[in-house]
């Protein structure tokens, strides 16, 4: 399948770990869930708590120890984030482009940048607010996107 912005092939995917737990993992599910809401404490995204989890304690895969994705350990907990991370990078992607167009206004590149930026986030905000995990009241407005980031 062609990328989404350009019309160039992907690479094909990584191999993802095995789904069943493998034998050397020393960390039981409840262990799992208290280092997953330790390394959320520091304030760092779901995706770098797999990170960290998987270079420094060795976890393969959180999901296949505990049956339950790093995010749904987060929101069981109420630690989330009012929005996915996706769109929350996707904001501030679109808030630094629009802070260097203000700059160099001539740039017109990034002018087309920001415009695909900004589709995608009114695409991705379609979806979750179809899938009801934002407000149906939220909307992306460039000028109150720059005081939350």
């Amino acid at each position: 399948m062609a990328r989404m912005h350009s019309r160039k092939k992907g690479k094909s995917k990584s191999k993802r770990p095995l789904r069943n737990v493998p034998e050397w993992i020393v960390y039981s599910p409840d262990e799992v869930v208290e280092l997953v809401l330790k390394i959320a404490k520091d304030e760092n995204p779901p995706s770098k708590i797999g990170l960290i989890l998987r270079d420094q304690y060795g976890i393969p895969s959180v999901k296949n120890i505990t049956k339950k994705g790093i995010s749904q350990i987060l929101k069981e907990n109420k630690i989330s984030t009012e929005l996915p991370e996706d769109l929350q990078n996707l904001v501030r992607k679109a808030v630094n482009l629009r802070k260097h167009l203000d700059q160099h206004k001539k740039d017109v590149h990034n002018k087309r940048g920001l415009v695909l930026i900004e589709s995608k986030i009114h695409r991705l905000t379609k979806y979750y607010k179809r899938e009801g995990k934002i407000p149906l009241e939220w909307i992306y407005e460039p000028e109150k996107a720059k005081l939350k980031v």
